[in-house]
């Protein structure tokens, strides 16, 4: 043991490798020795353990590794392949080259955030947004904070803390991350009851559960699940009669966040901002990286004393966005201004309403830049989805590129996994033994990249 020891090198020694001097440049002394040392403490307790001492070579490589862990950049710029516009893993949204111009000025900066130019005196950041919001959406007032699940649970510590929320079984959802309604519930001090079947609530079982104690009536709508055959909800119309009559709050969770409904897309069954609050919500609450297409955030929209008395909670402070959401969520909302606007500069719709022709024309490309590199590809027929726990109905008519190999089944997983292995990794789709490349979620200027990736990791 004392001679696998002394085999060990010393830091100062290794400070003055050559393969270790040509790195210290790119992350510094301090972090060098840092990983030096914890390569050697476990190769130390590794030889205490019976095992051999390393050699040098093997050294350098982990200290190597845990540099680039350490000192490497580990969010990074990932192409889409898969089909699924709104990919939760893969940040959702795109906010497009039209909302990052506007977001550079203001991260560089300095920026009127909280200082109203007008009076020369400390201002309100929600005031950037509110306007903006409250006429596309016509809701009387809007505050926006950091996720549609704080939304929610402001909401109802707001306005429901020690008291009863009556909510439907059948939309107890889990949102994504293993987080539930009923946590969130539970979490804001509320009492949750629940009420109907899963498949099937009345009116007449959200009446029969309000008693003096009850806050207000929850709604949640199903946005990543659908519920087929025999089913039976009550309109939001009837659920906000109900609760006036009762003197209660109606609070829609409507989560997907479609703020209303752009001509030219197949969004007719899914409930959007505006005509929600025209049904007679007091309160509706929805994501921003979702179906707004916009950064991630909650907006809480409805009406005005309401939203003032959530504005001035103490926990809104915690929960408050910072300048860059404000500006990428302005952005985005003043190109619902125009519909024209909408189908062109946000990126998920204009991925959404995508024709055959261009699909057409992107998987042509992708063919031809695949065989320029002796890749053998056909194009097939592809559904994509919205995905981003949206529409979970909407199954869309996409074409994918087909990598055609004659190896085993594992040799289109081995490309997969090399593919993601890329310093801009590449998520395609593995389908019964083959590597597909759906063009739905894929843009023009992606393609030559693609091809170019593929040529490297078939070398």
């Amino acid at each position: 043991m004392k001679e696998e020891m002394q085999k060990i090198p010393g830091v100062d020694k290794l400070l003055n490798n050559k393969e270790i001097k040509k790195i210290l440049g790119s992350y510094g002394t301090e972090l060098v020795t840092f990983s030096i040392r914890k390569v050697l403490d476990k190769i130390r307790t590794n030889i205490l353990a019976g095992e051999k001492a390393v050699d040098l070579e093997d050294i350098i490589m982990q200290v190597k590794l845990i540099l680039r862990s350490i000192g490497d950049r580990s969010l990074k710029e990932v192409i889409n392949g898969t089909g699924i516009v709104l990919h939760t893993n893969l940040g959702r949204a795109l906010l497009g080259d039209h909302v990052l111009e506007e977001l550079k000025p203001i991260v560089s900066n300095y920026s009127n955030l909280e200082f109203d130019l007008k009076t020369g005196k400390r201002g309100q950041r929600n005031s950037h947004i509110s306007e903006l919001m409250k006429f596309v959406t016509q809701a009387e007032d809007a505050v926006v904070v950091n996720n549609n699940a704080a939304a929610v649970m402001l909401i109802l510590k707001t306005f429901a803390a020690g008291k009863e929320v009556i909510i439907s079984r059948g939309e107890l959802i889990e949102i994504g991350g293993s987080f539930r309604i009923p946590e969130i519930m539970k979490a804001s001090g509320c009492k949750m009851i629940e009420v109907g079947a899963t498949n099937r609530t009345k009116l007449s079982d959200y009446e029969n559960a309000i008693t003096k104690n009850t806050s207000l009536i929850f709604k949640a709508h199903k946005s990543n699940y659908y519920i087929d055959g025999f089913t039976e909800e009550v309109e939001l119309s009837d659920l906000s009669d109900l609760a006036k009559k009762h003197k209660l709050m109606f609070i829609y969770d409507l989560g997907s966040g479609l703020l209303r409904k752009p001509k030219g897309l197949s969004l007719d069954s899914e409930p959007d901002v505006r005509s929600s609050l025209q049904a007679g919500c007091d309160i509706v609450s929805f994501s921003g990286d979702k179906l707004l297409g916009g950064p991630q955030a909650g907006i809480i929209a409805g009406r005005s004393e309401l939203i003032q008395k959530i504005a001035k909670d103490p926990m809104m402070r915690a929960l408050r966005v910072g300048k860059m959401t404000i500006a990428a969520l302005s952005a985005v909302m003043r190109f619902y201004l125009k519909d024209e606007d909408l189908l062109t500069k946000v990126p998920i719709f204009e991925m959404l309403n995508r024709k055959k022709v261009d699909l057409q024309k992107l998987a042509v490309k992708l063919v031809f830049e695949l065989k320029k590199i002796n890749v053998k590809s056909e194009i097939i027929e592809s559904k994509a989805q919205c995905g981003g726990g949206t529409l979970p109905q909407l199954k869309i008519n996409s074409l994918a590129v087909k990598v055609i190999h004659e190896g085993n089944r594992n040799y289109a997983k081995k490309l997969h996994q090399k593919l993601l292995q890329l310093d801009k990794p590449i998520l395609g789709i593995l389908r019964e033994g083959d590597l597909l490349f759906d063009v739905l979620s894929i843009k023009e200027k992606e393609i030559k990249y693609i091809a170019e990736s593929m040529h490297l990791i078939m070398e």
